[in-house]
């Protein structure tokens, strides 16, 4: 017991001390993925699917909940979205090559397929992708991904 009470304050002090330090935001702004937009087309439902479930870790712009503001989950979030935006950042659109454009498009489709996009601590917190959103947001992808199959075929000419 006289350990106890000396472990729990040092705790609440470390808890207290840790709220000072702010991992990096991600607010680069939704301009940036006005070119991925602008190039995949989507419907203003895919685009509002999209918002609402993907660009938060998927882009250089995100909408914090209330919590990000504590720690540790702030460290969690801003890992989390720093591991997302490594493997799909419609933010760097642009800079993709056709092929990877079509490879990340098919990645995309197969995570949603398997049920392993949206992650399943995105939706504990804000719930799953209705069966119509996941069947819209899966026949723009596919429409999307055969656009930059044909320029790839074209191209190989």
């Amino acid at each position: 017991m006289k350990i106890f009470r000396p472990l729990l304050i040092f705790l609440l002090i470390s808890f207290i001390i840790i709220q000072f330090i702010r991992p990096e935001r991600n607010n680069g702004g939704y301009n940036s993925i006005q070119s991925f937009e602008a190039e995949t087309k989507p419907s203003a439902q895919v685009s509002a699917i999209l918002r609402e479930n993907c660009y938060d870790c998927h882009s250089n712009q995100t909408q914090y909940p209330w919590y990000a503001e504590i720690a540790p989950i702030s460290f969690w979030l801003a890992d989390h979205i720093a591991e997302g935006k490594e493997h799909f950042n419609v933010s760097e659109w642009k800079s993709y090559s056709l092929k990877k454009k079509e490879h990340k498009l098919e990645e995309l489709v197969e995570e949603v397929e398997n049920g392993e996009m949206p992650l399943q601590s995105y939706t504990i917190i804000h719930g799953n992708l209705s069966p119509e959103n996941t069947t819209l947001l899966l026949q723009w992808a596919g429409v999307a991904r055969l656009q930059y199959r044909n320029q790839l075929q074209v191209s190989s000419r």
